[in-house]
């Protein structure tokens, strides 16, 4: 049964986490090279088979004892947030996309697939997706919530990430999605020590 409530929490976190990530940039870089339906097309199904592995792989963490899943997914809440607020050069990474030779849609939304897939395999968005499957056993809702957040970010990278970025200072986005993880983090730690 879907849960309006998981699915939107999951997107306003999935979304902070990957507003200022390097495939934001990517897409950006992407949209304003080549047609941005084209590219959105690539980027979208790359992100959605992402949700996919993250959402079974957390829906497997379910079997285990509730109170060690909840130990984990604090924890690597907590890690996740750390990523967010101590890594290097986050800000000003960019990641290098394959170069389609035509404007064909398949050789672009191609390259926008193989870049995204290779760039977010294992990244922390994915990582927290399987969190979230974990945290409410809800894979269905948790899915919906990434992919509709991954795919809002992709859609705000490749139209108009540049503009969003004028105004809105990407170590601001960084800090609110590092202070909700730690929020998740403490409350999945409360949970895990009080059963």
């Amino acid at each position: 049964m879907l849960s309006i409530t998981t699915i939107a929490i999951v997107f306003g976190v999935v979304f902070l986490a990957e507003l200022p990530d390097k495939t934001a940039l990517a897409g950006l870089l992407l949209g304003t090279r080549y047609r941005a339906s084209y590219v959105f097309a690539g980027v979208a199904a790359a992100f959605l088979l992402h949700v996919v592995l993250a959402v079974a792989a957390g829906s497997v963490l379910t079997l285990l004892p509730q109170r060690l899943v909840q130990a984990v997914v604090g924890v690597l809440f907590l890690a996740g947030a750390a990523v967010l607020l101590f890594r290097k050069g986050g800000d000003d990474e960019e990641e290098k996309a394959p170069e389609p030779t035509g404007q064909s849609f398949w050789k672009v939304s191609g390259a926008g697939f193989a870049l995204i897939l290779a760039a977010e395999f294992g990244d922390l968005t994915q990582i927290m997706t399987a969190n979230l499957a974990a945290r409410y056993d809800d894979p269905l809702s948790v899915g919906i919530g990434a992919v509709l957040a991954l795919w809002a970010v992709a859609g705000i990278g490749i139209l108009g990430g540049r503009t969003l970025m004028k105004y809105v200072p990407v170590r601001l986005i960084t800090r609110i999605a590092a202070a909700v993880m730690v929020a998740l983090a403490v409350f999945s730690l409360y949970e895990a020590v009080t059963g």
